[in-house]
């Protein structure tokens, strides 16, 4: 699609910008150096251009997304779907498998019926978790690489993309940033963030995550990022509390209810891709499960959370900050 090769020009006197635009229902950050305005304005253009096309994908709020045509479809037939679909479909379902569930996109009946609650401020009845069960299951996507089709095996199946779709346009994002012989960028969709090169004269992009010092004080610890990606998932800001107990904006597939425990997951990867699904998926496997997830899978990782209401932080061993 980007055609060609870059070969890197100085950039030593380029000047940076900044953009944010609304996208994918969040703020879509670009920052980046380029030759001049109209350049930087350019580009910036064509990288929010393929965000939209990739939400037109990807949506789950959106009637007319690809994602929500294919679950019209009568199920047990096979669709084929674009290239991008398939792919993150593809992604998906190996994480799926990886964690035994806890990372579903099939989820979507569940967490339509959780967003109603955070809404209405009640709780979804366990007549209606019930009544969407036999839609939910990541063993119900067929998909077929050679044909690039894909088969929902359960009538009235809802996907939903929400713990991925961010984290994979960041990616795209970058990649068109870099066919424009931007090296030196930072892009960010809330909490799923990418770099490249540092910008000029500093030894990385600066990001602020959450720390607990050893009087569970909890403060903002720096780190600079290069040719990496960042994702925090968690129930710091989207969550309801009802009856005395708090509930996340993160559903639990394998039991249907919100995230109960409060954790806040940040991952370091190469690719926002990755690092959206996997500390979403840590999220949901807890602090115990996700850690050995994060360890058998050499992920960076730091995990947040609330022992008896006092906070505590836990490093994978592969953390290096």
């Amino acid at each position: 699609m980007f055609g060609g090769c870059c070969s890197w020009p100085d950039d030593s006197a380029w000047q940076r910008f900044e953009y944010v635009d609304p996208e994918m229902g969040v703020d879509f950050h670009l920052k980046f150096y380029a030759a001049d305005r109209p350049t930087a304005e350019r580009i910036a253009r064509q990288t929010y251009d393929r965000v939209e096309q990739l939400n037109a994908i990807f949506s789950d709020y959106h009637p007319a997304s690809e994602l929500n045509r294919l679950c019209q479809k009568p199920h047990g037939q096979p669709v084929k779907v674009s290239r991008e679909l398939f792919d993150i479909l593809q992604r998906a379902q190996t994480l799926a498998r990886e964690t035994n569930g806890a990372f579903d996109i099939t989820a979507g009946p569940m967490i339509r019926l959780w967003r109603t609650a955070r809404r209405q401020q009640k709780l979804p009845t366990p007549e209606a978790l019930a009544a969407v069960k036999p839609r939910v299951g990541f063993e119900k996507i067929k998909l077929n690489p050679r044909t690039r089709t894909v088969t929902l095996l359960a009538s009235k199946m809802q996907l939903d993309l929400g713990g991925i779709a961010k984290g994979y346009a960041v990616d795209e994002a970058m990649k068109i940033l870099k066919a424009n012989c931007i090296r030196r960028a930072f892009v960010a969709a809330s909490g799923d963030m990418l770099t490249s090169a540092p910008p000029i004269g500093r030894e990385g992009w600066r990001v602020l995550i959450r720390n607990v010092d050893q009087f569970g004080n909890i403060y903002p610890r720096t780190v600079h990022l290069k040719n990496q990606a960042l994702s925090t998932s968690g129930d710091t800001e989207q969550f309801i509390e009802l009856n005395g107990q708090r509930y996340s904006h993160i559903v639990d597939p394998r039991t249907a209810h919100g995230l109960t425990h409060r954790i806040q997951v940040t991952v370091i990867s190469e690719a926002s891709t990755k690092s959206d699904s996997h500390a979403t998926a840590i999220s949901v496997l807890g602090i115990k499960h996700g850690l050995q997830f994060a360890n058998q899978k050499k992920l960076q990782a730091i995990i947040l959370d609330l022992k008896n209401e006092k906070p505590r932080v836990t490093e994978s061993e592969w953390w290096q900050w």
